[in-house]
């Protein structure tokens, strides 16, 4: 008993648990998050190095290879529209989407290993034909991209599903650190796993991913949505279409901005993903083992902010506002980085990486925690399709465009010194973290309106409850009695 006390008071998130969903169940559905974060890191970190380094593939075919799963970003709203009206014998709605995700994430990895083998002729692959490796790779990546955006959408519409609406704050904030979990734990386990690579270990690595990942995914859905079968009942109304249910999405207050926010404001803290571990090891001559371990720095500071933002935004913080203060530290963020350079303090550097991870967090925790409370309840997945689809498009076209940007800029200066009297590469950097700065300045004036907003709901509110209590005050403006 003393051991389970200490879960409700250290533990976060502990205090989301109930007695109709106990820790122990959420814990266990958060577990499609962990196989999400391992998948990320298996694709963007792990075989990102593998295949430029070790198997020698060109660095312009790997950036397309690892830009393919995000074709399938934009298609998280009808995921989530789907998984919203699905209909089956056994009473699913949510589960069979995550099953099916599975089974594509688990295909994807089954074939990869291979697949990147053919594409580096590896053995007695440089035989086969060049197309097969490109076609069998693309396939592999595209799969578990699919199945990486379809289980992600259908499993936080399944938490927003089974807890109330007053939790989803503190659900949010589980949920992604549980992500953040993966992605560390993965890779330390990947890192240690092919630290003597050879074409065998590297198979024998994806394809234990690809069995982690099933086990686990089944593991959250066990017996976690109650089944509702239609065996026997009245045939239901036939449920709107897309467009329609997309139309009556739209016409909620302020949705097209909300969506804008999330889109400005992920691109604003992505653009630096990129960017920030050549920076260290270009402008200041960082070493690699101190570049890498800025991924742990902002990892850690993702924890912190999330966990600070459940707690706050549990105790009845709008999420907005955390939002915008999210945005609001991302600025000393950036300009800590910059600072940096001409200054030669890496400290400061640092100390700009880990309020990077905390604002972002910040940020990305009270947009999903406000499409989380907004979303009406026939419409959960659709709503947290269209966040999802809005951020995991913004990652892609940061990720891709950062490093556009940065060259693009250093061409145009040329070789000569750059500012503050350091090199030329550096100009192109500080392009893109002001650029960072710009998009941040945008995304804070842009969330002023909805903050407004919110706070003259609450005082109608309080108005309304007033004149039910029959309380008024005196007008002085124009001598009339109004509801207080």
């Amino acid at each position: 008993m003393w051991w389970v006390s200490l879960g409700p008071r250290y533990l976060p998130f502990a205090d989301v648990a109930s007695p109709d969903l106990p820790l122990h169940r959420l814990l266990r559905l958060s577990l499609f998050q962990v196989t999400t974060g391992m998948a990320l890191v298996l694709l963007v970190g792990t075989l990102n190095r593998v295949m430029i380094v070790e198997l020698g593939v060109p660095a312009s075919l790997v950036g397309v290879m690892l830009a393919l799963p995000l074709v399938f970003a934009p298609f998280r709203a009808l995921i989530g529209y789907k998984s919203d009206t699905h209909r089956c014998e056994l009473g699913w709605r949510r589960v069979p989407f995550i099953w099916k995700g599975t089974l594509w994430q688990f295909g994807g990895f089954a074939i990869m290993p291979f697949a990147l083998l053919v594409l580096a002729g590896q053995g007695q692959a440089d035989t086969a034909p060049l197309w097969i490796g490109h076609s069998a790779a693309a396939l592999a990546f595209l799969l578990v991209g699919a199945g990486v955006h379809t289980v992600q959408t259908a499993g936080l519409a399944l938490a927003t599903d089974l807890t109330p609406r007053e939790s989803h704050a503190r659900v949010v904030g589980l949920m992604y650190v549980m992500l953040l979990v993966g992605m560390m734990l993965s890779a330390l386990l990947f890192g240690a796993a092919l630290r003597d690579f050879t074409p065998g270990r590297l198979v024998q690595v994806i394809q234990s991913a690809a069995l982690i990942t099933i086990v686990l995914n089944a593991a959250a859905m066990w017996k976690q949505e109650t089944r509702n079968p239609p065996r026997g009942r009245a045939a239901p109304d036939p449920d709107p279409s897309f467009r329609e249910s997309w139309a009556m999405f739209c016409s909620g207050d302020d949705t097209r901005r909300r969506l804008v926010i999330v889109g400005i404001g992920t691109m604003a803290f992505a653009m630096a993903d990129v960017l920030l571990e050549p920076f260290g090891g270009q402008i200041l001559s960082m070493s690699v083992a101190a570049t890498t371990k800025l991924t742990a720095l902002l990892a850690l500071g993702g924890l912190i902010g999330f966990g600070f933002a459940s707690r706050q935004v549990g105790r009845g913080a709008d999420p907005y506002r955390m939002s915008q203060a999210g945005a609001v530290i991302g600025l000393p963020a950036f300009a800590l980085v910059i600072a940096a350079a001409p200054l030669g303090v890496t400290a400061l550097f640092l100390a700009g990486n880990f309020l990077i991870g905390f604002g972002g967090a910040l940020f990305g925790h009270g947009t999903l925690t406000a499409t989380m409370q907004r979303a009406p309840k026939a419409q959960a997945g659709l709503a947290l399709g269209a966040w999802g689809a809005v951020q995991a498009t913004a990652v892609g076209v940061a990720m891709a465009t950062s490093g556009a940007i940065r060259d693009l800029v250093n061409v145009l200066w040329g070789a000569g010194e750059g500012l503050w009297g350091l090199g030329g590469a550096a100009t192109g950097y500080f392009a893109v973290y002001a650029i960072e700065i710009a998009l941040l300045l945008v995304t804070i004036l842009a969330i002023l309106p909805l903050i407004r907003g919110i706070g003259r709901k609450r005082l109608e509110k309080t108005d309304t409850a007033a004149t039910g209590l029959g309380l008024g005050v005196e007008a002085a403006d124009v001598g009339t009695r109004r509801p207080a």
